[in-house]
C-alpha cells in the first residue's frame, strides 16, 4: 500500500499531467469522448459489476456521450441519469476532496449511499475508502466550485 506521502506526491505530480480537454468540464470524459471511459454506469449498481459499453448503444447526457452494455440499462439511465451517473463527473472523488481535478479510472470505483465514486487508481481507491465519509463531505464542498478554479 502507499503510504500517504507517496500518494500525496504522485498526486501533485499527476495535477499537472493533461486532462484529456482543455477547459474542465462538468463530466469528465476520455480523449474518446466517451463518460467513465465508455463503461455502462448502470452496471456499476449490478451485481456483475462494471462492463464496456458499446458505442452503438449509446445517448448523450450533459453533453457527453454515455455508453451502455444493453439497451435496458441505456433506457434505465435515460429515465433517471443522475441515479446512474458517477459524483463529481466522474472526476476522481479522492482529488475532488483535495480541491482538485484528477481524471479517474473506470475499475477503481464504489457504490456508497447508492452513489457511484470512482477514484484515479486502484492505490488511491484504497487510501479514499480509509474515510470515506469525510471524504464525500470535504469533495462536496468542494464541487462543482472547483471547475472554475
Amino acid at each position: 500500500m502507499l503510504s500517504r506521502r507517496t500518494f500525496l506526491t504522485a498526486l501533485t505530480c499527476s495535477a499537472f499531467a493533461p486532462v484529456a480537454h482543455a477547459q474542465p468540464q462538468s463530466v469528465f470524459y476520455a480523449v474518446d469522448g466517451a463518460a467513465v471511459s465508455g463503461y455502462d454506469p448502470v452496471s456499476y449498481f449490478k451485481t456483475s459489476g462494471p462492463t464496456a459499453g458499446r458505442s452503438q448503444i449509446a445517448l448523450t447526457w450533459k453533453g457527453v456521450v454515455w455508453q451502455f452494455a444493453s439497451e435496458e440499462n441505456r433506457d434505465r439511465f435515460e429515465r433517471n441519469p443522475r441515479a446512474f451517473a458517477p459524483q463529481y463527473g466522474g472526476y476522481c472523488a479522492y482529488a475532488m476532496a483535495q480541491g482538485k481535478l484528477l481524471s479517474s479510472d473506470p475499475r477503481a470505483w464504489k457504490i456508497f449511499d447508492n452513489k457511484l465514486y470512482l477514484t484515479h487508481s486502484a492505490a488511491v481507491e484504497q487510501i479514499w475508502q480509509q474515510n470515506i465519509s469525510g471524504y464525500i463531505r470535504q469533495a462536496d464542498k468542494n464541487w462543482p466550485g472547483v471547475l472554475y478554479l
